[in-house]
């Protein structure tokens, strides 16, 4: 085995060599000098523990920590003793396998040999995958740094799973891949289990390691947990060996996505100055363009009928608007998601009837779309949902929190005893933003109201006792009627408590029509590619100034109070009014402490926390009904996960 030492030599010895000419340490990491000015630390037995050999990366002490190079393989001259016992585990190895366990500490998982560094090198130079190993764990004290959180978070992951081969850049991604497998936050996992999520590990580490070959640990296991969250696990399982790869290929493009920072938001549609042309050259520029990108069959898939839902309903309504706008130019096509199989088997169906553009109105509807959208990137497809960040589709949502600001001030001055109430659905992207614009409207009319809000999402939810038992007056509901529902759902937009009386006294409006107009008018004149950076998600959140979003108001509102929404309407839509500029108080403190400071739409649009005057919490994972979960999953502000 002379020649396998020879091999592993000049691999250390490149390996070192390379090091030192990038002015980077070349030898074993030593876990000694790592500890040395750390304080508090904690040791936990471990007993046998089978490592990953990717993740034992030094040796305890500095003694051999020069034998060998960073990558364990030798470096010490042949005809030593070192190259005698390392050639005759080789043989050991080659006859019967390496049996006897190493001795090693683990510290922030990643492992450090004090007895077994040969066997180490000997089955990383044959490219074992693990060793068996007596595992003392050394545990720091709790701190606020970010890596530190994540190892406190693979604790409790590792507790329940024993899985040590997976490690996150991104906090929060252990207690999300919890949940995806299906798991309680304390449920342990099977020996199954585990055997069947390391098959599904090796297969996308292999694939992902084709398109990423320079990405590190971290960022793989990142975008293992990406890959579960749009597929979801269970579909994941089903898959094939040969699916499983096609499938990681194909979403090579939403890992890059979700490699960037944020988003991008698109807060007004883009006006470009048109250039004056000749009489002949406007003429014949229309079809010019529509020749070079054709959209002549345009679909929206709903999640349910419009006779079912208020938000699909306005929806509907925007689409009836752009066939009459468009009726010449194009033809279009309606699909109910809750009449197939599955969502994507709706999309599927408007593809395979040559839909070349497709709106798909719910939240719901948002990984349905990019998973289709991943196995037909000619076809493109727009979604209703905020902030998402895969890359593939575009977005498109209404900045709701500014007529709810509006609906907060009318109800803040209606109200006699300072009690308004709120029904709040999903806690997702921009829902909390309303609720709190709803309550700084309030307040700025009336410093001393209450705002209770409830989820219709919650488990167990009783809204009318909650509204009842606190005397609340006027409540901001569900914000259109439900077509074909029975006179209880009447009750929509803001009104006033009372026993058998339908009293609205104001809604909000999404004219959903302004929007598709000028998105399909993008699509046609080739400006949907332009001001758009590549390779970032795009989400589109127009406003009052665009006129999507509206207030309708009743003739039973006081005089004042209509002069007073009129006058906060132009304010806001000419942008010279933000609802949350200056200073802002949450439940729990100062948010914003600058009186001259307006919100950045980013902040708007994630934020986690209730205004000061707010009664009640946003919703946990554990609180929601079983339905909400999926979405909000994909789409739900952090506090919604386990602490």
């Amino acid at each position: 085995m002379a020649g396998e030492y020879e091999k592993a030599l000049k691999s250390g010895k490149l390996y070192v060599t390379t090091k030192q000419l990038k002015g980077e340490y070349p030898y074993l990491t030593v876990l000694d000098d790592i500890l040395k000015d750390k304080e508090d630390t904690s040791e936990a037995p471990l007993g046998l523990v089978q490592i990953p050999l990717d993740q034992v990366v030094g040796t305890v002490t500095a003694g051999r920590s020069q034998a060998f190079a960073g990558n364990f393989m030798p470096i010490l001259p042949e005809k030593t003793e070192m190259s005698s016992k390392w050639q005759s585990l080789c043989n050991s190895h080659l006859e019967e396998g390496i049996r006897d366990p190493i001795t090693a500490y683990e510290y922030m998982n990643r492992f450090y040999v004090m007895e077994g560094n040969k066997r180490v090198s000997v089955l990383k130079f044959f490219g074992a995958v693990s060793v068996t190993g007596n595992v003392t764990r050394i545990i720091p004290k709790r701190t606020e740094e970010k890596e530190n959180k994540i190892y406190y978070e693979f604790l409790d992951f590792y507790k329940a799973s024993r899985i040590n081969f997976l490690w996150f850049g991104e906090e929060g991604n252990f207690e999300k891949l919890q949940s995806l497998v299906g798991k309680e936050p304390d449920e342990t996992w099977t020996d199954d289990e585990r055997t069947e999520f390391h098959y599904i590990y090796e297969v996308f580490e292999k694939a992902y390691r084709k398109m990423e070959s320079r990405a590190s640990w971290e960022e793989m296991c990142d975008a293992l947990v990406d890959f579960i969250e749009l597929y979801g696990y269970q579909e994941v399982k089903e898959m094939n060996g040969v699916d499983l790869e096609k499938k990681i290929s194909n979403s090579k493009k939403v890992f890059v996505a979700l490699s960037e920072e944020t988003p991008q938001i698109s807060m007004e549609p883009e006006e470009e100055p048109k250039p004056k042309l000749p009489l002949l050259q406007k003429m014949i520029q229309p079809l010019a363009v529509l020749n070079a990108d054709p959209i002549n069959r345009i679909a929206f898939v709903h999640e349910v009928s419009p006779k079912k839902s208020g938000f699909t309903y306005a929806h509907d309504l925007g689409r009836m608007h752009v066939e009459q706008v468009f009726c010449r130019e194009a033809e279009f096509e309606v699909f109910i998601a809750s009449e197939y199989e599955s969502p994507e088997a709706a999309i599927e169906a408007a593809i395979e009837e040559g839909n070349t553009l497709i709106f798909t109105t719910s939240p719901v509807l948002y990984n349905a779309s990019v998973k289709v959208a991943l196995d037909h990137p000619q076809v493109r497809i727009l979604n209703c949902s905020l902030w998402p960040d895969k890359g593939v589709i575009r977005t498109y949502s209404a900045r709701m929190y500014e007529a709810k600001f509006l609906i907060g001030a009318i109800a803040g001055g209606l109200t006699e005893n300072d009690r308004l109430g709120y029904v709040a659905d999903y806690p997702i992207y921009g829902t909390v933003a309303s609720v709190n614009a709803f309550a700084l409207g309030a307040k700025m009319i009336n410093p001393r109201v209450k705002v209770y809000v409830e989820w219709t999402s919650r488990k167990r939810a009783d809204i009318r006792r909650t509204f009842s038992d606190n005397d609340v007056s006027f409540v901001s509901g569900r914000d259109i009627i439900i077509p074909d529902k029975d006179e209880g759902a009447r009750h929509f937009g803001l009104y006033r408590r009372e026993d058998d009386v339908k009293n609205n006294l104001a809604m909000p409006v999404w004219n959903w029509g302004k929007f598709y107009e000028q998105a399909i008018r993008n699509f046609m004149d080739g400006s949907w590619k332009k001001n758009m950076e590549s390779g970032k998600s795009v989400n589109y959140w127009w406003g009052m100034s665009t006129g999507l979003v509206d207030v309708i108001t009743s003739q039973n509102l006081p005089i004042g109070t209509t002069r007073l929404v009129k006058l906060l309407k132009s304010v806001i839509s000419k942008g010279d009014f933000n609802p949350f500029a200056g200073i802002i108080y949450s439940q729990t403190g100062i948010i914003q402490g600058d009186e001259d400071e307006i919100m950045a739409p980013e902040r708007i649009v994630t934020m986690d926390w209730l205004a000061e005057n707010v009664i009640g919490s946003i919703p946990k994972m554990s609180d929601l009904e079983e339905k909400a979960k999926p979405v909000v999953q994909q789409q739900g502000v952090e506090t919604v996960e386990e602490e």
